[in-house]
């Protein structure tokens, strides 16, 4: 009897308490301590207190740091401050806690009376709507276009009023856009009438959200009507055509990137190889000491993440076209006529620059900051978007072959590379100093390849043997294009990517690798001098 009477009196209590802190959850207090108590419910009602009784700013301060779990309580019970809430994003390491109300703070003296405020999975999905909605009446409209994209495909009926509320009043043209969208994802699952369904999917057949794809699916699984069921598979079928579209134009700018890589790796390699005839195994290394450069850079400019990087492309020129013309004196220039003994010499040099490098350097690899101004993508459309990084790394492909495209054609060194290339014997008796030229040419191929590893380095991770992945490449590339001809190693370069990207979906990246390396072989079968052939005596014989 007793254990009845008691079990009585705790629901009594229990009913009463819930109903004592329904009532008080009017003031702040009351809000504090009902965010204390475990009863989620109360909970719930304490978040559309806050909502309907503070301004926007401060009711998002709060919900926001309860989701992050940066909203504590001051368990004190000796203090005035007992049970007032506070906000720290770390409070063992703080100094002082800001008050959740106000600018006023609490010194920390001893971070365990400070109790967070907990939260579950439910709430956690609330508190993530109910700051999205407070963004709605946001001044700035890019808030407002934020908060509209976090509540799409919200069916909840007091949400969804709100949207149309604020759709009816938008006066940003962007905002207004995925309002109307946010309403007709509703509409199309909720509508009352057919032809309320029929007009909502209509207008989703106009936007290229992912969610519209998830609409659509949902109504062609819950509909029965026939007029309904045609109209949403004509809207998905837009869909997926507008998907394709632009899985393709986004295949062909990965394609062009890649194309971009290799035509920067290749074409330092296209110059030395089409002038000289040297076959230079070192070349993977003369990228290599580019991206050290550019890693030695940002060590000596660390907080300027951006003008080292730019500093960093012609110190990598120097630093690497000097390595070149070193290489050329002292090794290369005994070895003219003999491709094969450059070969295994320039193979040995490789070896020694990787060693020099893991000594210096340390056999880790090193990772190069990227700067702002790179980071990110350029957000054409909700299916289409293209990292700023490929970007750059696309234009500055078309800078260097443009750069190098003058200095060959434009000027005396160009005219004396070009004469050397197409008849070396005849270009002596016209008093030409081909071992100058050839020191040259080797510096600024060299230099050029350095001037790819700066590229390289906002692509990959800089280490000792990042050259070798790209020197079965650059030799593709410049026999495939044509030896010694720069349009040909452009378009090479660029025609492999495509061709490369291409293939990935269905073959796999290690097959696809493999399908290049075959239809070169075929191709060079046909054409032994590649797309363009170099012109001249030299080359005829």
């Amino acid at each position: 009897m007793k254990i009845i009477i008691q079990m009585l009196k705790a629901v009594v209590f229990l009913v009463l308490g819930t109903h004592v802190a329904f009532a008080s959850v009017s003031d702040r207090e009351s809000f504090s301590q009902t965010l204390i108590g475990k009863n989620n419910p109360q909970k719930e009602t304490a978040m559309n207190w806050i909502i309907g009784n503070e301004s926007n700013d401060v009711a998002k301060s709060v919900l926001t740091a309860w989701l992050q779990g940066d909203l504590f309580y001051f368990n004190d019970r000796k203090s005035e401050h007992f049970q007032s809430l506070y906000i720290s994003t770390d409070i063992k390491q703080a100094s002082h806690a800001q008050s959740a109300w106000s600018d006023d703070t609490l010194a920390v003296e001893k971070s365990r009376l400070f109790k967070k405020v907990r939260v579950n999975n439910k709430l956690r999905g609330l508190l993530r709507l109910e700051i999205a909605a407070l963004g709605l009446e946001h001044s700035d409209p890019s808030v407002r276009l934020s908060a509209v994209n976090a509540l799409l495909g919200q069916t909840d009926e007091a949400m969804v009023a709100r949207l149309s509320t604020q759709l009816n009043v938008e006066k940003d043209r962007d905002v207004a856009h995925i309002l109307n969208l946010a309403v007709a994802i509703d509409n199309a699952l909720t509508g009352v009438t057919i032809e309320q369904r029929i007009s909502a999917i209509e207008v989703l057949s106009h936007y290229k959200q992912s969610v519209v794809l998830q609409t659509l699916n949902s109504v062609l699984k819950s509909e029965e009507d026939p007029a309904v069921i045609a109209e949403a598979e004509r809207a998905l079928g837009r869909y997926q055509q507008s998907q394709q579209l632009y899985s393709g134009v986004e295949t062909v700018f990965f394609g062009l990137s890649l194309g971009s890589v290799l035509v920067l790796a290749g074409i330092g390699l296209a110059i030395t190889f089409g002038v000289m005839g040297v076959i230079n195994m070192a070349h993977g290394e003369l990228i290599m000491i580019g991206a050290y450069t550019t890693y030695v850079m940002q060590q000596l400019m660390p907080n300027q993440i951006g003008l080292s990087l730019i500093l960093s492309i012609p110190m990598a020129f120097v630093v690497s076209g000097m390595v070149g013309i070193a290489i050329e004196r002292s090794v290369i220039r005994h070895l003219y006529g003999r491709p094969l003994e450059t070969l295994l010499a320039t193979f040995g040099i490789s070896l020694i620059l990787q060693q020099a490098v893991r000594s210096i350097f340390s056999p880790l690899n090193r990772s190069v900051s990227t700067p702002e101004w790179m980071s990110g993508a350029l957000q054409i459309n909700p299916m289409l978007s293209l990292t700023y990084n490929r970007l750059y790394i696309i234009l500055f492909c078309i800078m260097v072959f443009l750069g190098l495209v003058m200095v060959l054609k434009k000027t005396p060194l160009g005219l004396q590379v070009r004469a050397v290339s197409q008849n070396r014997g005849m270009a002596r008796a016209m008093g030409i100093r081909s071992e100058r030229v050839d020191a040259l040419t080797f510096g600024l191929g060299s230099g050029v390849a350095g001037v790819a590893g700066v590229a390289l380095s906002q692509l990959t991770n800089v280490g000792p043997n990042m050259g070798q992945a790209y020197i079965i490449d650059s030799f593709m590339v410049v026999v495939f294009g044509g030896v010694g001809n720069l349009w040909g190693t452009l378009v090479a370069g660029l025609s492999l990517g495509l061709f490369n990207k291409i293939l990935e979906p269905w073959a796999g990246a290690v097959l696809a690798k493999i399908l290049v390396l075959v239809f070169i072989i075929l191709f060079i079968q046909k054409r032994p001098r590649g797309l363009f052939p170099q012109r001249g005596r030299a080359a005829e014989g």
